[in-house]
């Protein structure tokens, strides 16, 4: 596994993600005037701001203020910055997401007034022709978000970056809250289960990528569960170590830049995973591992003292150490060419573009499906296709012994975590799950190769990588019993790696410990409902040569 590095934003972060309109002069219902020598217009992508007032201000680090400042006149504001406008009187308000870095934003603000009482009219009219602009079609204005803080995700710093850097700008937004805080593991499951979806748009989780596992699966507890888990989206402000959820969707593990992306974010169906395991079923959105990655992940308890650094040293271990972790899997495959892998993502794309081209964006109140679901009388879950891991196994799984067996890796995103873009050709919608498999006993040097290429998504191409698209598994896992040879290096590699005095296995789901027992997965196609910048695409460039 690579090192945590901060997420590459997939372009300038503060990019407008709509396509940009034909260039058309502004006509003069586009500008508005204000002030003795300002004027607000309209521009293609932005809304220009033109003050001859800039070139005069006075500055308090220019001797004192003493001395004039010369600046710019104009002003270019993204619409996809514009969080909000009003007309009180005859003060016109905008508010929006101005840059304070790279990497986060705050709210800014330009007022100005009206200078004739009778153009109060056209202001008004020019307000909403902003907000129009502002929240294209498809972006709903003011939605309501039930928001969930987990006061202890972010190391306990989950409840001042909601305070500090995301509640002002759903302020200026004017994002109708309801905020809680989850006091207990399980408690969003609670809060799921219980929503009444009829009240909000969105549940925003203020946390890292437990808080929408245990929303998701609180929703598909209620008496309408696929009716509700369609009518709310669930969002994430990233606070927590991993935040695969804003980084797919929102491109940046910024609580500030995840915000506006919320603001502005379209509805986007999501594929959630059916997990059986035991006489339990519930809900994976993120990913299911066997081995390497479950071990770096869940058996580093142990080296917390070292920080995100853990994963790398267990995952340099564990290669170093040749560990096995071996499992019989039976997969329903529907493709493992990776050059047809990359083909049908490259399509995905393509096909994406020109709907966006075309201005066509699936929004709140505008599509068929979601429309014809929730008036459906029948809104309960799907029925599982493939049945449940007590059933037989069904006649399309190909069964397969893998003794050797070093990482079992199954995703539906493709960023697992900063710089760890494991699943390069995955798509949010696209009914298919990403399976990764790679034999512990490759040569040393080729997987501390493949570790280093994980932040691109090239590990990929590597001979060595299985990389399949599968729509429903099943796995038992085995323990490992090292031959006589190799037992003191094991125990040795065991203690290095974090290990201790364990002997049982470990199973992660969505990055969360559960039994290590044979458990079977399947794709449940956009069940769940998300918010995205771009729609059908995660904010990643793709796999290469895609």
């Amino acid at each position: 596994m690579a090192t945590p590095q901060p997420a590459p934003p997939p372009t300038d972060p503060f990019s407008d993600p709509t396509p940009p309109s034909s260039s058309v002069a502004p006509s003069d219902a586009d500008t508005l005037t204000v002030d003795r020598n300002a004027t607000l217009t309209l521009g293609t992508d932005a809304l220009i701001v033109l003050d001859e007032g800039l070139r005069h201000r006075r500055a308090a680090s220019t001797c004192c203020g003493l001395l004039p400042q010369l600046g710019k006149t104009t002003q270019a504001i993204p619409f996809y910055h514009v969080l909000w406008a009003e007309l009180r009187g005859l003060e016109v308000t905008v508010r929006y997401a101005r840059g304070t870095g790279k990497r986060s934003c705050a709210v800014g603000k330009v007022v100005y007034t009206v200078i004739e009482k009778s153009a109060r009219a056209h202001a008004e009219k020019w307000v909403e022709r902003l907000l129009e602009r502002a929240y294209p079609r498809g972006v709903k204005r003011r939605r309501r978000v039930k928001v969930l803080v987990n006061p202890f995700g972010g190391q306990g710093y989950a409840a001042k970056l909601w305070s500090r850097e995301v509640e002002p700008i759903f302020a200026a937004a004017r994002l109708q809250t309801d905020v809680e805080r989850t006091a207990y593991s399980g408690h969003a499951v609670e809060i799921g289960e219980k929503l009444d979806v009829g009240a909000y748009d969105v549940v925003a989780c203020a946390s890292g990528d437990g808080l929408p596992h245990e929303v998701w699966n609180g929703l598909a507890k209620q008496k309408d569960a696929r009716r509700a888990m369609r009518k709310v989206a669930v969002v994430q402000i990233p606070c927590g170590s991993g935040n695969a959820l804003s980084l797919n969707f929102n491109g940046t593990d910024s609580p500030s830049l995840a915000a506006l992306a919320i603001v502005k974010g379209v509805r986007t169906p999501f594929d959630l995973v059916a997990i059986t395991q035991g006489e339990r079923r519930y809900y994976s959105f993120l990913s299911q591992a066997v081995g390497l990655i479950a071990e770096c992940d869940l058996g580093t308890e142990s080296l917390r003292w070292m920080g995100s650094l853990r994963f790398s040293w267990g995952a340099l271990v564990r290669i170093l150490g040749k560990s096995l972790y071996p499992a019989e899997i039976a997969v329903a495959v529907e493709n493992d060419d990776k050059a047809v892998i990359k083909e049908a993502y490259r399509h995905a794309v393509a096909e994406q573009e020109t709907a966006r081209a075309k201005g066509f964006i699936q929004g709140d109140d505008d599509n068929d499906d979601d429309n014809d679901l929730l008036e459906s009388q029948d809104s309960s879950l799907p029925e599982l296709r493939y049945g449940t891991i007590n059933d037989p196994l069904p006649p399309s799984f190909h069964l397969e012994d893998q003794s050797t067996l070093g990482n079992f890796f199954v995703g539906n995103m493709c960023w697992m975590s900063p710089g760890n873009a494991f699943f390069p050709a995955s798509l949010p919608s696209d009914g298919k799950l990403d399976m990764v498999n790679i034999s512990g006993a490759i040569p040393r040097t080729r997987g501390l190769a493949m570790m280093s290429c994980i932040d691109d998504g090239t590990h990929m191409d590597f001979p060595e990588v299985s990389y399949r698209k599968v729509v429903a598994y099943r796995i038992t896992p085995r323990i490992y019993e090292p031959p006589s040879g190799r037992r003191v290096w094991t125990k040795v590699g065991r203690w290095l790696g974090g290990e201790g005095k364990r002997r049982t296995g470990l199973v992660a789901v969505d990055g969360e410990s559960v039994p290590f027992e044979p458990f079977q997965a399947e794709i449940m196609p956009g069940l769940g409902m998300v918010l995205s910048k771009t729609g059908g695409v995660y904010e990643f460039e793709g796999p290469k040569g895609a």
